[in-house]
C-alpha cells in the first residue's frame, strides 16, 4: 500500500465510519480495514495518516488505536517498528519526545550486555532512522540544537556499543568456532554503528569524536583489511554483509578526508593502502559494485564491456566526454589522478610499470589477452592531463610518439575493422586525444585507415572514427592556421563521404550525431566538386526526409541542417550553377517540413530558404514567391522560436525582390509584421531588422505613404516601454533613414506625426543613446549620420544641441566600448504561451555577410574631422567655441588628436 492522496482518502473514510453509531457502515469499514491490513506497508500508511496534521483529530485518534493493534498482530517485525518510530520522530523528536532516546540507550545497553543482537540491531536501526535527518537537512540553529542533544545522549553510548561488539567479533574469530549467523549479527551491528557515526559527524566534527578518533580509526582500518571466511566464503549473502560494513567505513573515512583533512592526515597513508588492497580483490567481482565504487570515491577525495554493446551512445557520452564517474574504470583513474597530485613520481612509476606489464601479457597471447592492451591504452588516455587554455594534452607515463607507433598503429592498420572493437575504439580515442602532438605526416599516413573504420559494424568504433576525423580537422598550427586542408583530404574525399553516409545505414546509427558532425566538418574544409556535391545533397536530403517522420535527436538534427547549409555555401561559392540543383533536391524536403507541420524544423527550414534566396540573382524564381506568401501570413509569426529565422527570410526577399513588394498589398503586410514585432521588448530588435531592410531597399516614393504609421508605432513604444536596446535600435534606424533618404525627409515625416517632435527625439534620445552603440557597421553608420546631422541642421538645432551631438560622436569613436556601454538585463516576454516551445537555434553556416550601407566611407573618424573642418571654414570661430562649451575635456583632447592625425584643423 503506497501512501498517496487516494490512500489517505480511503483510510480517512474507513476510520471515520468506524466511529459511526450505525452498525452497517461500521461493519463495512472494519472489514475494509481488515482486508487492507493484509497488504504490504499498511502499518506505515496508517502511521502517515496519524502524523498528518491536516486530517481530522478524531480520525487520527482512531487510526492510532488501529496502528497499535496492528503492531501486536505482525510479530517481531522490528524494521517496521523502527520505521514507525522514525516517522513519529520526524515530527516529535527530540523536543516533544525527550524520553525516547534515553529509553533507546537503556534498551541498547541491556540488550548488548545480554548478547541479544537481534533486538539490539532493531534499536540501532531505529536510532539510525532518527539521526538520518542530520545528513540531508540544511544547517540551521534548530538542527544544530537537535544534533547537540543527540551527541550529548548518544555519542558515548555509541562508542561503547561499537567497542563491545569489536571485542565480541575478535573473540569469535580467535576461537575458530564462530557461528556464521552470530557473526553476521555482530557485523550488521557494526555497520549500523558506522551509519550512525556518519550522521552524527556529517554537519561538523564533534569534540567527542575528535577526542576518540584513534579508537574509531583503528577499528575502521581493521574492517578494511581483515577477512571473515565464515561469512565471505559461504555465499553472496555473507559477503554482502561484510562488504556493507566496509562500504560504510569507506564513507566515514571519506567524510573525514573531505571535512577534516588536516586531522585525518596521520591516518591517510594507512587507509589508502588498505583501500587499495581491498580494491584489487573486490573490483574483480561485479557483485561487489557498491563497495568498489565507495572505496574509489574515498581515494579520489585525496560494468567488463560496460555499455559498449548495450547502448553505444551512452558509452561514448561517458567514455569520450568524461562523464563516466560512476564506472569502475573511470573512477579508478580519477583515484590515480587524485593520489598523483601528492605522490606524482610514485604514481607515475607504478602506473608506467603496470602499462608495461599489461603490454607484455598482451604480446604473449594477443587474442586471449587483448583486455590487457585495452587497459594499457585506457590508463594512458584517462590519466593524460589537459594543458590550460587549449586542447593539447600531455602524459608522463609514456613517450607519445613511440607508444603511438608501437601500440596504436598496429590496431589502426588491422585489416579486420570488426575484430576486437574495444581495442579499436581505444586506439582511435588515443589518436584523437593526442592529435596535436602527432606529426602531420604520421597522421596523414593513417587517415585512410581511420576512414576504413567508418565501415565497422561496431557503433562505438565507427563513431570514434568519425570523431577522430572531425577533431583532426579542427587542429590549428600557430593558433590560427588549419593543419589539415582541402588538399590533404581530396585524395580520399569521395570514399570518406561514402563511408560516412553508409555508416548511418547501420542499425542504431541512423541518427548518429558523431557521424553527422564529421560530415559537417568535412564539408566545411573540403573542396567540393560537382560530383561530391551531388552525392552529398542526395544523402543529406534522404536523411532529412527520414528524420522528418519523427524528429528524435536534436543534436543530430542540428548538425544535419548545418551540413546542408555548409554544403550549399561552399559548393555555390565554387560553382554558382549548383544553386538550381540544390533547389531541386531541397525544395520538396523543405516544403514537406512546412506542409507536415514539423515545427521543430521550422527555424532551420526558414534559414535554409533565406540562404537560397540570397544566393539567387534577381529576379527571384517564381517558386519562391509561394514561400513569400506563406511568410506574410500572420499565423506564421505566432511562435517566437520561428521569428528570427522568419525575419532573416523576409530580409532576403526584401533585398532580392523589392519590386514585388509594392504589389498585392505586400508592403502593408510587411509593415504589419514590423508593427507586431516592435510592440514587444523580446522581439523589437527583429522588428527593426525588418524596418531597416525596407528603408534600405525601397525608394522614398514607395515608403512615404507608410511613414506616418511607422513613426506612430515607434513613438508608442517610446512612451510605453522603452529600453536601452530599443533606444539604440531607434538611433540606428534614424541614422539609416538619414543617410538613405536625407535629413529633410526624416524631419518632415516625423514632424508630420507630431509638431517639432524631431528636435525632442534628438535631444532626449539620440544624443544620450549614441555613445552606447556597438558593432563596427552600426558604429560607422550612426557616427556618419550624426556628423551629417551636425552639418545639415544649423537651422533646425541650436548650437548647444549640435555640440552635445558632437560630444557623443567623439565618445563613440574614441573611447573603449567597456567605458561607454551600459549593461541591460534581457527583458523576459511574459506573454509567451506556457508549455512546450522550442527555442530558436542559429545555423552558423547560413550566416549572411553584414551589409554596409556606407561603403563609400572608409574611416568614420576621418569623415568626422574632414566634415567639421569644411563646416568650420565657412564660419570661422563658431565651432571652436561650440567645442569648448559642450565637449568634455577628455573629448576636446581626443578631437584635437584626431585633427592632428589627419592633418586637419577646425578654425
Amino acid at each position: 500500500m503506497e501512501w498517496n492522496h487516494e490512500t489517505a482518502q480511503f483510510l480517512s473514510q474507513c476510520f471515520l465510519n468506524t466511529l459511526s453509531p450505525l452498525p452497517e457502515p461500521r461493519r463495512q469499514a472494519e472489514t475494509a480495514l481488515s482486508e487492507a491490513s493484509e497488504r504490504s506497508n499498511y502499518g506505515l500508511a496508517v502511521l502517515h495518516l496519524v502524523a498528518e496534521p491536516s486530517i481530522d483529530e478524531q480520525i487520527r485518534q482512531s487510526a492510532a488505536v488501529n496502528f497499535k493493534n496492528h503492531l501486536k498482530s505482525v510479530g517481531p517485525h522490528r524494521h517496521l517498528l523502527s520505521e514507525a518510530l522514525a516517522v513519529i520522530g520526524k515530527h516529535d523528536f527530540p523536543k516533544a519526545w525527550e524520553s525516547l532516546l534515553p529509553e533507546l540507550v537503556a534498551n541498547l545497553h541491556s540488550l548488548t550486555q545480554a548478547n541479544d543482537y537481534v533486538s539490539a540491531n532493531g534499536v540501532l536501526v531505529t536510532i539510525n532512522s532518527l539521526f538520518k535527518k542530520f545528513r540531508y537537512q540544511f544547517k540551521t540553529n534548530e538542527l544544530l540544537l537537535d544534533l547537540k542533544y543527540c551527541l550529548d545522549n548518544f555519542a558515548k553510548p555509541l562508542l561503547e556499543v561499537f567497542k563491545r561488539t569489536v571485542s565480541l567479533i575478535d573473540q569469535a574469530v580467535a576461537s575458530g568456532a564462530v557461528n556464521a549467523a552470530t557473526l553476521k549479527m555482530y557485523v550488521e551491528s557494526q555497520r549500523l554503528c558506522c551509519r550512525i557515526f556518519y550522521s552524527l559527524n556529517f554537519q561538523e566534527l564533534p569534540e567527542f569524536f575528535e577526542d576518540h578518533m584513534d579508537e574509531w580509526m583503528i577499528e575502521f582500518k581493521k574492517y578494511l583489511t581483515v577477512k571473515y571466511p565464515v561469512l565471505e566464503d559461504t555465499g553472496n549473502d555473507g559477503l554482502a554483509v561484510v562488504d556493507g560494513l566496509r562500504a560504510a567505513v569507506c564513507e566515514n573515512i571519506g567524510l573525514y578526508m573531505e571535512k577534516e583533512e588536516e586531522l585525518f592526515q596521520k591516518y591517510l597513508s594507512g587507509f589508502v593502502e588498505a583501500v587499495w588492497s581491498l580494491l584489487v580483490v573486490s573490483s574483480a567481482s561485479s557483485c561487489r559494485e557498491r563497495l568498489t565504487v565507495t572505496a574509489i570515491k574515498f581515494l579520489t577525495t585525496g560494468r567488463g564491456r560496460e555499455l559498449f554493446e548495450m547502448n553505444f551512445i551512452e558509452f561514448i557520452r561517458r567514455d569520450m566526454e568524461g562523464s563516466d564517474l560512476d564506472t569502475r574504470r573511470r573512477i579508478a583513474c580519477e583515484l590515480l589522478k587524485g593520489i598523483g597530485m601528492h605522490y606524482k613520481d610514485k604514481v607515475t612509476a607504478k602506473v608506467s610499470l603496470q602499462i608495461k606489464n599489461c603490454l607484455g601479457l598482451f604480446s604473449q597471447n594477443p587474442d586471449a589477452n587483448w583486455k590487457y592492451k585495452d587497459c594499457a591504452i585506457y590508463l594512458v588516455v584517462s590519466l593524460a592531463t589537459k594543458k590550460a587554455g587549449g586542447n593539447s594534452v600531455s602524459t608522463d607515463l609514456v613517450d607519445v610518439e613511440n607508444f603511438f607507433g608501437a601500440v596504436i598503429v598496429p590496431e589502426l592498420q588491422s585489416r579486420d575493422v570488426n575484430a576486437f572493437p574495444m581495442l579499436k575504439a581505444g586506439a582511435l580515442k588515443f589518436f584523437t586525444m593526442f592529435r596535436n602532438q602527432l606529426p602531420k605526416v604520421v597522421a596523414m599516413a593513417l587517415l585512410p585507415d581511420v576512414v576504413r573504420f567508418l565501415a565497422s559494424e561496431s557503433n562505438v568504433v565507427h563513431s570514434y572514427a568519425a570523431s577522430c576525423i572531425e577533431k583532426l580537422l579542427l587542429v590549428k598550427d600557430d593558433g590560427t592556421r588549419a593543419r589539415y586542408t582541402a588538399t590533404d583530404i581530396s585524395p580520399f574525399l569521395l570514399v570518406l563521404m561514402t563511408n560516412l553516409f553508409s555508416a548511418m545505414e547501420k542499425p542504431e546509427s541512423e541518427e548518429n550525431q558523431y557521424i553527422m558532425k564529421c560530415i559537417m566538418r568535412v564539408l566545411g574544409a573540403a573542396e567540393i566538386s560537382r560530383d561530391v556535391a551531388s552525392a552529398c545533397i542526395t544523402g543529406l536530403t534522404n536523411v532529412l526526409n527520414r528524420v522528418c517522420q519523427n524528429p528524435k535527436n536534436p543534436i543530430f538534427n542540428h548538425y544535419l541542417f548545418e551540413s546542408v547549409a555548409v554544403l550549399i555555401r561552399r559548393a555555390c561559392e565554387r560553382d554558382p550553377t549548383l544553386i538550381s540543383a540544390f533547389e531541386g533536391s531541397l525544395f520538396p524536403s523543405l516544403q514537406m517540413v512546412l506542409a507536415n507541420d514539423v515545427s521543430e524544423f521550422f527555424p532551420y527550414a526558414f534559414q535554409l530558404l533565406a540562404q537560397l534566396v540570397e544566393l539567387n540573382r534577381p529576379p527571384v524564381p517564381q517558386h519562391y514567391m509561394q514561400i513569400f506568401e506563406i511568410l506574410l501570413l500572420p499565423e506564421s509569426w505566432k511562435k517566437s522560436a520561428n521569428v528570427p529565422a522568419l525575419v532573416r527570410l523576409l530580409q532576403a526577399f526584401l533585398r532580392k525582390a523589392p519590386h514585388e513588394l509594392n504589389q498585392q498589398g505586400r508592403l502593408s503586410n510587411v509593415l504589419g509584421i514590423f508593427n507586431t514585432l516592435i510592440s514587444s521588448p523580446s522581439t523589437d530588435d527583429q522588428g527593426f531588422y525588418v524596418l531597416n531592410t525596407v528603408i534600405e531597399n525601397l525608394g522614398y516614393d514607395v515608403i512615404s505613404p507608410f511613414m506616418g504609421h511607422i513613426w506612430v508605432s515607434l513613438f508608442n513604444r517610446l512612451q510605453q516601454g522603452r529600453t536601452v536596446k530599443f533606444l539604440k535600435n531607434l538611433v540606428i534606424f534614424m541614422s539609416l533613414f538619414l543617410v538613405k533618404h536625407g535629413l529633410h525627409n526624416l524631419v518632415v515625416s516625423m514632424n508630420a506625426v507630431q509638431k517639432d517632435v524631431f528636435q525632442t527625439i534628438v535631444e532626449q534620445f539620440w544624443v544620450p543613446s549614441l555613445k552606447l552603440i556597438t558593432g563596427s557597421v552600426e558604429l560607422k553608420l550612426t557616427s556618419v549620420a550624426s556628423t551629417k546631422l551636425i552639418c545639415e541642421s544649423s537651422t533646425l538645432l541650436d548650437s548647444k544641441v549640435r555640440g552635445k551631438i558632437l560630444d557623443s560622436i567623439v565618445t563613440l569613436l574614441c573611447r573603449p566600448e567597456e567605458e561607454r556601454v551600459l549593461e541591460e538585463p534581457e527583458v523576459p516576454d511574459f506573454g509567451e504561451t506556457v508549455g512546450y516551445n522550442a527555442t530558436f537555434v542559429h545555423l552558423y553556416n547560413t550566416g549572411k555577410k553584414e551589409e554596409d550601407p556606407l561603403k563609400e566611407v572608409n574611416d568614420p573618424k576621418q569623415y568626422l574631422v574632414a566634415s567639421l573642418s569644411n563646416l568650420a571654414a565657412a564660419s570661422p570661430g563658431t565651432y571652436p567655441q561650440l567645442i569648448r562649451e559642450n565637449l568634455e575635456a577628455a573629448n576636446q583632447a581626443a578631437l584635437l588628436q584626431l585633427c592632428s592625425s589627419y592633418n586637419l584643423s577646425i578654425v
